[in-house]
């Protein structure tokens, strides 16, 4: 019957979500011309401050599996080209050094979300709220298409 076509279609577009309208197409079709340019810059630009990162005497711990010490690494390095734009990172010091360094970054932004063209940090834990099993001195990184020396310099003076 029409009506169990018009509750199937219904279904299938709150399943799927809504079909995007042509400029939103449009503006796909466009991204996707430079889409392979964009990645190679943010994992190119990730690899780069997780290996500062790594380095840093107020940084515990890194999360990237482009490092050899990850423990996803070989895989990682078996199954991708490059290794993405998304890191997180340990302070030292927990939650009060982490949220410092969140407040003191002049070039990322404090922001939840991933991929865009400018760099993102978030505190995970604040994010999460209470019942969180995120380390308090944790941050997450999404790196964007800014230099990288401009993003490390960011974050070694938020570090202080």
């Amino acid at each position: 019957t029409e009506n169990d076509f018009v509750q199937r279609i219904r279904s299938i577009q709150y399943e799927a979500g809504a079909v995007p309208s042509p400029f939103d197409c449009w503006l796909i079709l466009r991204g996707m011309r430079t889409l392979p340019w964009r990645m190679r810059a943010h994992s190119e630009n990730a690899m780069k401050i997780a290996g500062f990162l790594a380095q840093h005497s107020k940084v515990a711990r890194v999360h990237y599996p482009g490092l050899k010490p990850h423990p996803g690494h070989e895989i990682a390095a078996k199954q991708m080209l490059l290794f993405g734009g998304m890191l997180s990172f340990e302070v030292k010091d927990g939650r009060d050094a982490a949220m410092s360094v969140t407040a003191k970054t002049k070039i990322f932004i404090r922001a939840t979300s991933l991929g865009g063209v400018e760099s993102l940090i978030e505190h995970r834990a604040s994010i999460e709220g209470p019942g969180t099993t995120s380390a308090e001195g944790l941050l997450r990184l999404s790196i964007g298409l800014e230099n990288a020396d401009d993003l490390i310099e960011d974050l070694d003076q938020a570090l202080g």
